[in-house]
């Protein structure tokens, strides 16, 4: 792309002395090509790739801007100059990139501190009035925004906002230019995120309650009145058909008495972002919610059916307005609205009939269009050959009818807040799984290929038996094999054989002899070439199911942590939250009481959303209401660990995963039973585990004996297990499932932590999403780099060339990197063995990324027979070391995530008792802040 040719959407660039002058795109390839010379010296000018590659880098930082530029808006320098160092990192030329950034410094320092705005610049107003710019009201809010963080100054914020002014600036550029001003300084200081997010908030203010007043108002922070505000701000969501109109009968007045202003003050600039673009309630895209508005209507929106409505409404607020607990992402999008689809997860299996499969498109887009992530068992569907008796013609198999599914999520894209996503699944004996491995690969025929929609290979125990036997394994057509879909442990393994031996007899038409070690082979290359399929086990999912009187769990979800039972008849749905465990430690360890207090209130919110839920299809509310699950999780993990300094690769880890998810769970069922003994127990608790006091750490021993003995995971308890057990067979428990961990990508943000389970990713890097690129910077590390004299501008510098790990600066102390350590430095081993011990406790499954660094097929084969034999139902994304260098690479594929593979020779195998391993950097495969991902929003 050349650059000289491509414009922005911006108006033009505002000049470090005010001026505004043209956007010339050629500027950007003269700086960069002077960069590059810098650093290699005269001879690079002759290099023939010289050129194009700046061509390149420079049609990156253009593409860039245009995506970010608001239309009409004018650019500053240093906006520009910030995506070209972003894009020379993400494009892994360090040196060049590190010079940049000092040379950047240096020119900084030689300005110094600009001249005071000048009197002449005026402000334009919405409807094109213009004014002097009241320079005091600015510096009132941004000292207002500095008030009470340490290590944060005004004065540099108010001096990068006069830089980003001009004559004739709007209001709402102003209001931007602030906030970009904050943004600016987070590499260096974590505080400035907090800054910068309080600034938004006064932009979001003065939006607002303008709109609620019909005239311009921009009150301060100090000058804002929840009080007033709220019962005006309901009335109007009312009145634009987006509230429900019931929330008017609330005593509002004493749930706006009830409101915690200074809660606004918690959220990051991230979390405040990601609330702005994506939850807050808008009319035509003028937001009128404020952050403590938005969650005290979820809450209301949860205590609709309560006797007390206004009392559970502020024990809810409380929970959700501290981040001690969060809802998940559809029920803060629509709890309190006229359509409130709450539940997270939806999960079908297709039949295999023209009509069993267009009923399932419709049913995905029902679902996903109000914010559903789905989860599409399409085993049944028959392969390709197979016999078509209604036309007595050949089947061309699944691959066909996922493409038309892949197309469905792209079309029904949530309003525009985020991308429809699905997951679909197919047995490991299906003749059409090989084909199945490449629906997302970037060659072959595009007609069959998925490049939007995720795919996941549902494997059972048999399968991994043969692989370990280096035995064969038959491919069959599901028309002519019809229950081995029901099956599972020995009766599917019984049934398997007696099939083999009928295809041996050619009783059977469409069938394919494998090895079963090149099948698997293949599996894991194609994952690690294209991030998908995923591993989930079938028979631990079964096996160990509460539910399994009542049906089989064919699939799990669009994320893997949900294992219910789906049928032609039930489509299964899940209704998630999450505890933000960073809340429930001290140093000393976890605050038992108040965990015990969130999990109890979590249940009773998570239950009701079952009542309360807009069903957009029946078989979907007959499901959710005869079953009523759950799935209570956790995030902030990685938090909690630094909180008790407490180093994630160590036995210290894997046991506060054991003792965290124990506690969890104990107060979770116990909760579901005081529910149950409140408003009665689920439709079809008999017959079930629960009914037999067979609690989910009880299951694993089914597991066990159905392997001979072979699950290895430490089976300890601390709590008085015997009592519950007793409890729930005498009153049963309201929910057939209660617990499972979601991936919490967005919740996460919002509540300034770690993603659910997930190890640190880095300690400084650049996260994009659908709200934009953010600078994330590990607090936790930064107040103890201060804490020793070692936070400077030489450790920002580091830490950027070194992709944000600390492994390989020297003064950095032994300690720090231990504790600090980025998720592609910790052997897997950990990961696999943490996870093993909270799965012993959770009733359904958990979202669990593997990281790899520099994995070859057998580092890979081991892991995921690790994570097999230690009993765990589904593994997530394969993070491999790639994940560090496709977010600077160039080299995107067709569907926008993913490059092609080079396998990397053999490296030794991780144990946890090993070092960091040697990272290389030319392998590539699935990015962590892809801003498609489901799993990275």
């Amino acid at each position: 792309m050349s650059t000289t040719t491509t414009g922005t959407a911006a108006a033009g660039v505002v000049r470090r002395d005010g001026s505004v002058s043209a956007f010339d795109a050629t500027k950007i390839s003269v700086a960069m090509t002077k960069a590059f010379l810098a650093i290699e010296g005269d001879g690079a000018a002759s290099s023939s790739r010289l050129h194009p590659l700046v061509e390149e880098l420079a049609g990156q930082v253009v593409a860039a801007l245009r995506r970010h530029a608001r239309p009409g808006a004018a650019l500053h320098v240093e906006q520009i100059q910030d995506q070209v160092e972003l894009v020379l990192m993400r494009g892994g030329h360090h040196r060049v990139a590190r010079a940049y950034v000092l040379y950047r410094e240096e020119r900084a320092k030689l300005r110094g501190t600009p001249a005071p705005a000048r009197p002449e610049v005026r402000v334009r107003d919405a409807d094109g009035r213009t004014g002097p710019l009241d320079w005091d009201r600015v510096a009132l809010v941004v000292g207002e925004a500095c008030a009470g963080l340490p290590d944060v100054s005004p004065d540099p914020v108010l001096a990068e906002t006069r830089r980003n002014l001009y004559d004739g600036i709007t209001a709402d550029e102003l209001a931007v230019a602030q906030v970009m001003a904050a943004r600016t300084l987070v590499e260096t200081e974590p505080g400035y995120s907090f800054v910068a997010a309080r600034l938004l908030l006064d932009r979001l203010r003065r939006e607002a309650l303008s709109h609620l007043a019909g005239r311009p108002v921009a009150p301060t922070g100090a000058e804002l009145s929840y009080a007033d505000y709220f019962p005006g701000y309901v009335r109007l969501g009312i009145s634009v058909d987006r509230l429900d109109p019931e929330l008017a009968e609330f005593d509002l007045h004493r749930l706006a008495a009830a409101i915690r202003p200074e809660r606004d003050l918690a959220l990051d600039f991230l979390g405040m972002q990601t609330l702005y673009d994506r939850y807050f309630l808008h009319d035509r895209g003028v937001r009128y919610e404020l952050p403590q508005a938005f969650f005290m209507r979820v809450a209301m929106g949860l205590a609709l059916r309560e006797a007390d409505r206004e009392a559970r409404a502020i024990e809810f607020y409380e929970l959700l307005s501290s981040f001690d607990f969060l809802c998940s992402t559809p029920t803060l999008f629509n709890s309190g609205t006229t359509r409130p689809q709450l539940s997270s997860c939806f999960l079908t299996t297709v039949d295999d009939d023209l009509d069993g499969i267009f009923r399932g498109y419709r049913n995905n887009a029902l679902l996903a269009k109000y914010s559903g992530g789905l989860g599409n068992d399409w085993t049944p569907v028959r392969g390709m050959g197979a016999h078509i008796k209604g036309t007595n013609g050949r089947s061309q198999g699944v691959v066909p009818f996922l493409k038309i599914a892949n197309d469905t999520a792209v079309a029904v894209n949530q309003g525009g807040k985020r991308k429809g996503a699905a997951c679909a699944y197919l047995e490991t004996w299906h003749v059409d799984v090989e084909d199945f491995l490449d629906l997302r690969r970037n060659t072959g025929d595009d007609r069959r290929r998925t490049h939007d929609m995720n795919t996941a290979n549902w494997v059972p125990d048999e399968f991994l038996h043969r692989v370990e036997a280096d035995a064969d394994w038959t491919l069959f057509s599901p028309d002519e094999v019809p229950d081995l879909h029901d099956l599972y442990g020995a009766a599917f393994a019984q049934r398997y054989r007696a099939y083999e031996e009928a295809a041996d007899r050619g009783e059977i038409r469409v069938v394919k002899r494998v090895r079963a070690v090149d099948l698997w082979r293949r599996m894991l290359t194609v994952l690690f070439e294209t991030g998908h399929p995923w591993i989930t086990f079938k028979d631990p999912c079964n096996l160990r199911s509460p539910q399994q009187h009542a049906g089989v769990v064919h699939s799990s979800n669009l994320c893997t942590e949900i294992t219910l039972n789906t049928s032609a008849d039930e489509v299964a749905v899940c209704n998630l939250g999450s505890v933000n465990l960073a809340n429930h430690v001290t140093a000393d360890g976890l605050d038992r009481a108040r965990l015990e207090r969130t999990v109890r209130t979590a249940v009773r919110m998570l239950d009701n959303v079952i009542d309360i839920n807009f069903y957009t299809i029946p078989e979907a509310r007959r499901s959710n209401l005869r079953h009523r699950p759950i799935g209570l999780g956790l995030m902030g993990f990685t938090d909690a660990l630094f909180a008790q300094r407490v180093a994630p690769a160590s036995a210290a880890a894997v046991e506060f995963a054991d003792r965290s998810m124990e506690l969890i769970s104990y107060h979770a069922i116990a909760a579901s039973a005081d529910l149950a003994a409140e408003r009665g127990r689920y439709e079809t608790f008999d017959g079930s585990l629960w009914s037999r006091g067979v609690l989910p750490v009880d299951s694993l021993a089914l597991l066990d004996a159905a392997r001979g003995g072979a699950v290895d995971v430490d089976r300890s308890s601390t709590l008085d297990w015997d009592a519950l057990r007793a409890r729930v067979v005498a009153v049963g428990v309201r929910n057939s499932n209660i617990t499972a961990i979601a991936p919490t990508a967005t919740i996460s943000n919002i509540c300034g932590v770690g993603q659910s389970v997930e190890p640190l990713y880095r300690n400084l890097y650049v996260k994009s999403n659908m709200s934009g690129d953010f600078t994330v910077l590990n607090r936790h590390l930064v107040a103890d780099l201060k804490a020793r004299g070692l936070w400077d501008e030489a450790m920002v510098a580091d830490l950027k060339y070194f992709d944000g790990s600390l492994a390989p600066v020297d003064r950095v102390p032994d300690d720090l990197k231990s504790l600090y350590a980025t998720a592609f430095e910790i052997a897997p081993d950990w990961l696999v063995e943490a996870a093993a011990r909270r799965q012993k406790w959770i009733d359904q499954a958990q979202s669990l990324n593997l990281y790899v660094a520099g994995a070859d097929g057998r580092e890979l084969d081991r892991v995921y027979r690790l994570a097999w034999r230690k009993g765990l139902k589904t593994t997530y994304y394969l993070r491999s070391t790639s994940a560090t260098h496709v977010e600077k690479s160039t080299l995107r594929g067709t569907d926008g995530k993913l490059t092609g593979v080079a396998l990397h020779p053999a490296v030794p195998a991780p144990t946890p008792t090993a070092p960091p391993r040697p990272v290389p950097t030319d392998v590539l495969a699935c990015a962590v802040d892809d801003p498609d991902c489901e799993a990275c929003q």
